[in-house]
């Protein structure tokens, strides 16, 4: 088994996540005690959030390429960058470290062509549906049509992924709230949404719609798992 780096706390909520779907991959696979061979690095989130509001990217890369560049001294074999919003600097630590980076859309975008989806919805923060670092990697290098809320669901996406998912609060109004921009996201000609935002997962879960969903967190994680696992002897 291969050594997950796991760079998190963007924010600790779906970071949790992170750590039980890793661990429980590595379970399924191999049975008994197995459980993953991680090594983990938390940022404090606040720091991050405040060089997002501000634009200011470059800084917000190099925090993350130091934190990395940390993890990999510590023996990690790969980098997972827990959050979606922050795959913007992925080019920028990749080019600073010398082991892989798993991108989160790639993961997305390969269940996704499994899956025969080429057109798909995308609830982010503000950062992710509106920016290309996300949308044109689907783009250009899997094919996939991506379809954004309107500017005022926009609003509302983000606005309740730092005012409530990332304290912890879930809230039944937030919930009806997603599902009625996710019907629209189908009604716009998406096949299926993906849930751009790590947060997210935590409040909408696919059997509170029957469009399809593909879960950021999840499929990240059993990429991880994958990678750590290849070659290792099953039992």
């Amino acid at each position: 088994m291969r050594t997950i780096g796991v760079l998190g706390g963007m924010s600790w909520e779906s970071t949790q996540s992170y750590y039980q779907a890793l661990n429980e991959g590595v379970n399924e696979a191999l049975g008994g005690f197995h459980s993953a061979s991680l090594i983990m690095e938390s940022v404090d989130f606040a720091e991050i959030e405040a060089l997002q509001r501000a634009g200011d990217w470059h800084t917000a890369g190099e925090y993350l390429i130091q934190a990395a560049k940390r993890l990999e001294r510590a023996g990690a074999g790969c980098l997972v960058l827990a959050t979606n919003t922050m795959h913007k600097v992925a080019p920028a630590i990749e080019a600073a470290i010398d082991i892989p980076l798993l991108h989160i859309a790639d993961a997305t975008a390969e269940q996704c062509l499994k899956d025969g989806i080429k057109r798909v919805g995308l609830l982010g923060t503000r950062f992710t549906m509106e920016q290309d670092f996300y949308k044109a990697r689907l783009k250009e290098r899997y094919g996939i049509d991506v379809v954004i809320p309107t500017d005022d669901e926009r609003e509302s996406v983000h606005r309740i992924i730092f005012e409530e998912l990332c304290r912890g609060e879930i809230k039944e109004e937030s919930r009806k709230r997603y599902l009625d921009i996710i019907e629209g996201l189908q009604a716009e000609g998406a096949e299926a949404v993906i849930l751009g935002c790590t947060e997210i997962a935590l409040l909408v879960e696919q059997s509170h719609t029957r469009v399809a969903l593909f879960d950021t967190t999840a499929l990240h994680a059993a990429k991880a798992v994958a990678w750590s696992l290849e070659g290792a002897a099953k039992p």
